[in-house]
């Protein structure tokens, strides 16, 4: 048997349990940007993923609050930039501290305890508890609209300087350990996993 339902037969709530249930896992960008006023935002989000490695660039779509475009968003629209980070079973908890709603002028990193470090292309600063990190430049960006209400900004950002570990990087080959860098994915609700059991299928000719 198979439940089967139209968009009009669901409520927003739960089209939002079905989708981040089923649509997993989810890799997590945790994001740092700077206001025009210089105050540092970081926030996590797993609606993320890789667009395209030729020009490289990543996407996050970030909901929108009643209409209204989150500090993240903001920052980036006006300031063009951010730094994208893996979120790793090592910084995961941290990561969650940042999810908190905090007024436009209050930084994240009064509350959690990450380390800025000084980008090298992008105002912004890293956070040195991530393996990765990626300084970033904003592409493109659309509104996405449900009916007349905007509802998500999805920012499309270009990689400009790359940070990886030398624990999970290997320069000579140019591979990333998958296993040492131990990224988190997000579930549904409260959830989250790590790398589990892998396996190789040969891709067909």
């Amino acid at each position: 048997m198979m439940f089967s339902f139209s968009n009009e037969d669901l409520t927003t709530k739960e089209k939002n349990k079905i989708m981040i249930g089923t649509v997993v896992p989810r890799p997590i960008a945790l994001v740092s940007t700077k206001s025009a006023e210089g105050v540092v935002n970081v926030a996590p989000f797993s609606y993320f993923n890789i667009v395209t490695y030729k020009p490289p660039m990543l996407s996050i779509a970030v909901q929108r609050v009643n209409g209204e475009q989150k500090d993240t968003t903001r920052n980036i629209m006006t300031e063009k930039e951010a730094v994208v980070h893996v979120v790793d079973i090592s910084n995961v908890e941290l990561a969650n501290i940042t999810a908190a709603n905090l007024a436009p002028g209050d930084s994240e990193l009064n509350y959690a305890d990450f380390t800025p470090v000084k980008s090298v292309s992008v105002r912004p600063p890293g956070l040195k508890e991530a393996k990765v990190r990626f300084e970033t430049s904003l592409y493109d960006s659309h509104v996405i609209y449900d009916g007349a209400e905007p509802t998500t900004d999805v920012l499309f950002l270009k990689i400009e300087h790359y940070h990886l570990d030398d624990s999970i990087y290997d320069a000579e080959k140019g591979y990333i350990n998958v296993e040492e860098l131990a990224a988190v994915s997000r579930l549904a609700g409260n959830d989250y996993a790590e790398i589990g059991r892998m396996f190789t299928i040969e891709r067909p000719k």
